[in-house]
């Protein structure tokens, strides 16, 4: 038995370092699904050094006993990318994660990673445990010993409060961090209220992972959305048709739900990759979600896609309204849209209160249909 379990790993260990992110960048590039980028092939040396360090690696709670019989293995640091929009670095990070040589891993969108947190806490603090958030981590730790985060971001003063113990607990176990992210460590929760309670979690960072900006010239996404339509009308098979292609490029053809949590509430984008997300309009105005509901999606993701806009009026009355605070919260976040609709954004309400209004909301869609709309 113990022969076998030997070769087992062993095959394990020959197979994870031939699927390494070099390779399998590599070969991507070789079909044409990416085009060669010198910053991007820069974040992989880094990439490719933790992916080998990760082949023998074992978290804390399992090398200590070992240590007793000699020297413990050096603890590999994790990454922190980070740099402008569309520069391909959540397409690196999953091309790691994908490739990771280790059991335990989670991928995770950041703001959401801390919505679970948040509930956890919650939860936690009705038994009564005087200190909830190291149950929490404990859990956290126990399913991954790898954590792979998109979009770092802290914009919540009660997410700035508890990240820095948070992970404290989990770099204490072991628990390696990749994690991609728009700002350097150092101007996170910038201007922040009570910020200096944040910063012992900046140094956490920097002395946990390593920094890597991924200062590349190119944005891939701009790039692939530069000859392509941004709003389809009217919405039929062909349109479809045409969404669906342009989703399949953008995300690769790997989707998972996004479900945001706020006041008690999931907000659910059925389709989620990279912070590229897609959803029906019913699924996005058909619902009571409020001007709140709208910016969350709004800070979640970078691009929305937005299929099967009705022609609205006074008896669509409700969804008019929300369908305008959608298109408010995007046009503020600069989060670019791509849409399929019954007919041109001036014609989509032209009867019945708030028709007039609407004008702008067509206004701000015609503006949203520029390629390089959202990029200053």
């Amino acid at each position: 038995m113990r022969k076998l379990l030997s070769e087992v790993k062993e095959i394990f260990v020959r197979v994870t370092i031939f699927m390494t992110p070099i390779a399998t960048y590599d070969q991507r590039v070789e079909s044409g699904e990416l085009t060669d980028d010198t910053a991007q092939r820069q974040a992989l040396v880094a990439l490719q050094n933790l992916h080998e360090q990760l082949v023998d690696y074992k978290p804390k709670s399992k090398w200590l006993l070992s240590g007793l019989f000699g020297v413990a293995p050096p603890r590999p640091k994790g990454l922190y990318m980070y740099g402008g929009v569309g520069r391909g670095k959540s397409m690196l990070m999953d091309l790691f994660f994908d490739t990771a040589p280790i059991k335990r891993k989670r991928r995770v969108h950041f703001h959401a990673f801390m919505q679970e947190i948040q509930d956890s806490l919650h939860a936690v603090r009705k038994t009564g445990v005087e200190d909830a958030i190291k149950p929490v981590a404990q859990k956290i730790i126990a399913d991954a010993s790898l954590l792979c985060f998109d979009e770092m971001q802290i914009t919540d003063i009660a997410d700035a409060m508890i990240v820095g113990r948070l992970f404290e607990h989990l770099f204490e176990a072991g628990v390696i961090v990749v994690t991609t992210s728009n700002r350097h460590p150092t101007d996170l929760y910038k201007n922040g209220l009570n910020r200096q309670l944040f910063v012992p979690f900046i140094d956490l960072i920097q002395d946990y992972l390593l920094l890597h900006n991924l200062d590349s010239e190119t944005d891939h996404r701009q790039n692939r959305l530069a000859k392509e339509q941004l709003y389809f009308t009217p919405h039929n098979d062909a349109a479809q048709k045409q969404i669906d292609t342009l989703w399949a490029d953008l995300s690769g053809g790997h989707s998972t739900p996004l479900v945001l949590k706020r006041k008690g509430r999931e907000i659910t984008l059925p389709f989620h990759n990279n912070s590229t997300a897609m959803a029906s309009f019913d699924e996005l105005c058909g619902k009571p979600l409020g001007p709140g509901d709208y910016l969350e999606i709004a800070k979640s993701v970078k691009l929305l896609i937005v299929t099967n806009i009705p022609a609205l009026s006074s008896a669509k009355n409700n969804e008019a309204k929300r369908f305008v605070t959608l298109i408010d919260a995007l046009y503020e976040a600069k989060t670019k849209l791509i849409a399929s609709a019954a007919t041109e954004p001036e014609q989509l309400y032209t009867t019945g209160r708030g028709a007039f209004e609407f004008e702008r909301t067509a206004s701000r869609l015609r503006e949203m249909q520029s390629a390089d709309w959202g990029n200053n």
